[in-house]
């Protein structure tokens, strides 16, 4: 039960096993302890700062669409791992699909323009496309929890041909 948790979760063996034991062997109240573990360990990570990281890009099929984003980091060695570039990858992707306007909610101030809800406009705040179940925020602080490192979407562009 304890490899199980941990793949799905990527926590350490000892956290798996203590959130197993607090949660009475229920599988997803483990999960869900630790992900508020992760949650909670990602809040105290966020005044890090983020100097390392990876440039991505996507360009939808047909080459009309394309993305570029930055993603920061605290390492150059979370910077390398699959994990952290497939974040990122999405990342892009989720540019490419629903072209926001700005990163987080708190990026309006700067653009008193913009119209809709931050679910349109803030990347963060959107429904990730692969799931929307979640958001983009939502998929970047797993990542936090999972990699123990504070991680920040820096910036991004989106480019449409024609546009």
């Amino acid at each position: 039960m304890v490899k199980e948790l941990r793949d799905r979760s990527g926590a350490g063996v000892m956290d798996a096993k203590r959130a197993l034991d607090e949660a009475g062997g229920d599988m997803e109240r483990a999960a869900g302890v630790l992900r508020e573990r992760g949650l909670a360990a990602a809040a105290s990570r966020a005044e890090r700062e983020t100097s390392q990281g990876v440039v991505d890009t996507y360009i939808h099929a047909g080459g009309r669409i394309g993305a570029l984003v930055e993603v920061n980091c605290e390492t150059d060695f979370v910077a390398k791992t699959d994990e952290f570039r497939t974040l990122v990858h999405e990342v892009a992707m989720q540019v490419a699909a629903m072209d926001p306007a700005v990163v987080a909610p708190a990026d309006r101030a700067e653009r008193p323009e913009l119209e809709g809800a931050d679910e349109e406009v803030a990347l963060l705040s959107q429904p990730w496309v692969k799931d929307g179940s979640k958001t983009v925020g939502e998929l970047v602080r797993d990542a936090v929890a999972k990699t123990g490192e504070n991680i920040r979407v820096r910036r991004f562009a989106r480019f449409e041909l024609g546009g």
